[in-house]
């Protein structure tokens, strides 16, 4: 990003104006019942989730100004007007719910094609259409749209397992998938509470029977991976607006030269949530957190490639995959090797544990339909350098005015590393080039004078490491890098006044 900087001046300030240290990606979503939230805790017995989907069609806005006719799942109410007002998501709407929860989806059409949805990972689906007939669920679809008709299909499942799951249409498969029919299903575990990030509650946690703390977490972010191939779409609004002229694309050829995180290209994936003028991709994918926070990644294959999902700053610990723990038994753990040399009175109230065949990873190779959950954590272990070295209470015990002791040290600081100089002396200011994230410091927190119109993207000071894919052409928007697979990770000191949810 420091090379790209001049070049990207524009970029750069556009993303400044909607971007701040409240700029958090959460894991949005609703909750059935009417658009209710998200369930803020599954203690009591499981209910009845209902939702209300229709399957239309939008134009989502691409990371360089352009739009592309889209399909996407929508919860605006379903119409048989002429014009259709109703607003697509790209992906769809993240559906949560309880395990053990009854799971009701009512899917109406506004397409010109047949569509349907598919739940992957879940047992017992059935579906019946709005004449009451029941079928299968691989083959009941809501029929295309007409005028005079509510041509509804309701799915209905029981959410027997804790996961990361996903959703997509069952008909049509690799055109309805790449237009965009597709979304994510979370099912919280028996006994979760979301509490708030500030109570760093065990019981927030992504999987296990009733008490174990192996897969709990302080703060959950979701990076849901989908492609496109622009000419393919184009070429779609094209059949629908003249089918004699204009052929409809062959899957065949698919090749894709848009790849997205959350519904959005790099760099639009580190905005805010719910940008006014990205009204169909309402998500982001900008990852924060504090020095020592179990930070739950929950990665879904939504597309039709696979994607190596590779994340900096530390390894990451893979807890689940496909919505099934990596354990031995139910509830099998073993100690957070990343917590090993931290003092316990920092670790008060948080687990110390992961499922006991948690799997160390550094790119999470994540494949077409397939989901996957990891912990990370990050301490500044092995830095080398005290990373608030701009402290009198931290500095080096031979500079002026330092006060430097062990007791000094804040919390998931690496006590190997505290009281320790920074090893090398940085250039003037005329010898850098500025990359938007640079905060004119190398210590967490602090922010220092940098020349007009550079950096300016990391009001807090944070440590950022950029999460991406590791296929390189797929940071780019049609060839022009930076864009594509692309979002940050930032480490905020803990009384910066960032936002961590």
């Amino acid at each position: 990003m420091k090379t790209y900087q001049k070049t990207l001046a524009p970029v750069y300030a556009a993303v400044l104006l909607a971007m701040s240290a409240t700029a958090v990606a959460r894991v949005p979503g609703i909750g059935g019942n009417a658009a209710a939230p998200p369930p803020a805790d599954c203690t009591g017995a499981p209910g009845a989730r209902n939702f209300e989907l229709t399957a239309r069609s939008g134009h989502i806005t691409l990371g360089d100004g352009n739009t592309l006719l889209t399909w996407g799942y929508s919860t605006d109410a379903f119409t048989t007007a002429a014009v259709d007002t109703g607003k697509i998501q790209y992906p769809g709407p993240t559906l949560i719910v309880c395990q053990g929860d009854t799971v009701v989806v009512t899917l109406r059409n506004r397409l010109p094609d047949r569509v349907s949805a598919i739940f992957p990972g879940q047992t017992g689906v059935t579906a019946a259409d709005s004449g009451g007939s029941a079928s299968g669920a691989m083959t009941l679809e809501a029929n295309a749209f007409a005028p005079t008709v509510n041509n509804g299909v309701t799915y209905s499942f029981t959410a027997t397992a804790a996961g990361t799951y996903l959703y997509q249409s069952g008909t049509d498969i690799q055109t309805q998938v790449e237009m965009g029919l597709v979304g994510a299903l979370i099912v919280r575990p028996t006994g979760f509470v979301d509490g708030s990030y500030d109570t760093h509650s065990t019981e927030r946690r992504a999987y296990g029977v009733t008490g174990s703390t192996s897969t709990s977490y302080d703060v959950e972010y979701l990076f849901f991976e989908t492609e496109m191939d622009r000419s393919a779409h184009e070429a779609m609004e094209a059949h629908l607006v003249n089918p004699t002229l204009n052929p409809r694309p062959n899957p065949a050829n698919f090749k894709q030269t848009l790849w997205f995180l959350n519904g959005r290209n790099g760099p639009d994936t580190m905005l805010k949530e719910n940008v006014p003028w990205l009204p169909l991709q309402p998500n982001n994918a900008l990852a924060q957190m504090h020095p020592g926070d179990r930070v739950l990644m929950r990665l879904i294959g939504g597309g039709r490639d696979l994607h190596p999902f590779h994340h900096h700053g530390n390894n990451a610990w893979m807890i689940a995959r496909d919505g099934r723990v990596l354990e031995s038994t139910a509830g099998s753990s073993a100690p957070y090797p990343d917590y090993v040399g931290i003092p316990a009175t920092d670790l008060a109230g948080r687990s110390t544990s992961l499922p006991n065949q948690a799997v160390s990873n550094y790119t999470i190779q994540t494949v077409p339909g397939s989901t996957y959950d990891a912990i990370f954590t990050w301490t500044g272990k092995g830095v080398d350098w005290d990373i608030y070295g701009n402290l009198d209470e931290h500095k080096p015990l031979t500079a002026a005015g330092s006060t430097c002791s062990a007791a000094t040290r804040l919390p998931f600081e690496d006590p190997a590393d505290h009281c320790k100089g920074f090893p090398v002396v940085l250039p003037e200011q005329q010898a850098l080039t500025f990359g938007g994230l640079w905060s004119g410091s190398q210590y967490l927190g602090l922010v220092e004078l940098l020349p007009p119109l550079q950096g300016g993207l990391n009001p807090a000071g944070g440590f950022s490491y950029m999460w991406h894919s590791h296929t390189e052409r797929e940071l780019t928007n049609d060839d022009v890098f930076p864009g594509g697979m692309m979002t940050m990770m930032i480490v905020q000191k803990a009384d910066s006044g960032a936002v961590i949810e």
